[in-house]
């Protein structure tokens, strides 16, 4: 069975993901050293930590 051209199914988590993948790899490549740090990554993904 052939899908149908005009219906486009969208998944908007793994385009998120997606997205959020393509910004760490940018800051990645872009970052002194081989690897972010938690706090980059956490700085990358807008993600703010809770204090304890």
């Amino acid at each position: 069975m052939v899908p149908s051209r005009g219906c486009a199914v969208q998944d908007h988590v793994a385009l998120a993901e997606i997205e959020l993948c393509g910004e760490l790899m940018i800051a990645a490549s872009a970052a002194e050293g081989d690897r972010l740090s938690p706090d980059q990554i956490d700085e990358v993904l807008e993600v703010a930590r809770e204090q304890r």
